[in-house]
């Protein structure tokens, strides 16, 4: 698949970031990691609709799991509804999804390299303190070529 490249992607041709990783780490592209999808219930409705609070939520659970920020973009439905909204990571991304209206927020945590996602889902679950959660971790990992 041909990758096109965008006004302002600091990608080069072959595809890579054209950043540093972060000093001190090894490559935050290495092909496993985990995924942390996190099913968050009973949460009070005005920690679920504020799209600048989520943002920066997201961010700070970033940061405390080791991983490297590369930008953010949140979207949120109008007075009362839900917001929707991912930070895109070196390391793969966090998103959340929320409906007020019920209570509940749906977190996906992907993270390769070193970064530590289950740091991040305790900042998220820290914050918006829903009373009950279902969580799943898939690990995610090249699979060796079959012979």
């Amino acid at each position: 698949m041909k990758r096109e490249s965008l006004p302002g992607d600091d990608c080069d041709r072959a595809g890579q970031s054209s950043r540093p990783a972060p000093s001190g780490s090894r490559s935050p592209h290495q092909p496993s990691g985990q995924h942390v999808l996190a099913d968050l219930s009973g949460i009070a409705a005005e920690k679920l609709g504020n799209c600048a609070a989520l943002e920066s939520l997201l961010r700070a659970a970033a940061e405390a799991a080791h991983a490297q920020v590369l930008h953010s973009h949140f979207h949120g439905f109008g007075q009362g509804q839900g917001v929707t909204g991912v930070v895109l990571l070196a390391e793969s991304h966090i998103s959340i999804h929320t409906w007020p209206e019920h209570g509940f927020a749906a977190a996906d945590i992907f993270m390769c390299g070193e970064a530590q996602p289950e740091l991040a889902l305790a900042i998220i679950e820290s914050a918006l303190q829903p009373t009950s959660r279902q969580i799943s971790v898939v690990r995610r990992a090249l699979m060796e070529e079959s012979r």
